[in-house]
């Protein structure tokens, strides 16, 4: 077990302990081998430092990993930052960056470029890194860039509600979707913008 104080600043969006192993929402769709169809159990493996899922009859050993979301704060020429109101669960109607999973067949940079355009009609150019968050609630590990917006239109999309751009004092911090998109706009304020402090996380239950 880790101690929640050594657990770097890309812990701060997770509230659950570390070293839990698999959570059992995702355990709980992980039955069989993938190899020979057999039933998975979960306990020690030789060779393993951890408790495994792995499968009595071929040895195959199922491990989970969390899934990479990739996402931008998109900047304006005016120094805004643009945030879409959710449309889709989880968070309906909460504020959020754009973002969303890696896809197998492409890089971060392009992760970012695609799902920006796809949930707010910007095209925007990734640039410096502004935080890596561990979410260990929802099983991922969240990829936040500051982005330049060089194109586009702000366009409401299945997956937005509405699409705004906020000057760094006028933050909706009573209604943001996530901790994740808490942190991210914390730590972006403190490189660009250290005069404003960030409201309190009231929302950042998901």
């Amino acid at each position: 077990m880790t101690a929640p104080l050594d657990r770097g600043p890309d812990g701060r969006p997770t509230d659950i302990e570390s070293g839990l192993g698999v959570p059992d929402w995702i355990a709980a769709s992980l039955k069989y081998c993938s190899r020979c169809g057999k039933e998975l159990r979960f306990g020690a493996v030789p060779g393993e430092e951890r408790h495994r899922l792995a499968c009595p009859s071929c040895g195959h050993i199922t491990y989970v990993n969390p899934r990479l979301v990739v996402t931008t704060l998109p900047i304006t020429d005016d120094g805004q930052l643009v945030l879409l109101r959710r449309g889709i669960a989880p968070a309906i109607g909460s504020w959020a960056q754009p973002g969303g999973f890696l896809e197998v067949d492409e890089t971060v940079t392009e992760a970012a470029r695609r799902e920006t355009l796809e949930e707010t009609g910007l095209i925007v150019e990734p640039g410096e890194i502004v935080g890596l968050y561990s979410r260990l609630e929802a099983a991922v590990v969240v990829l936040a860039f500051e982005a330049r917006v060089v194109g586009g239109q702000p366009t409401t999309t299945p997956e937005s509600l509405e699409v705004r751009s906020f000057a760094p004092s006028q933050i909706p911090w009573d209604g943001i979707a996530f901790k994740t998109t808490y942190w991210a706009i914390a730590d972006w304020l403190a490189r660009r913008h250290p005069y404003v402090v960030p409201g309190a996380p009231l929302l950042a239950q998901h």
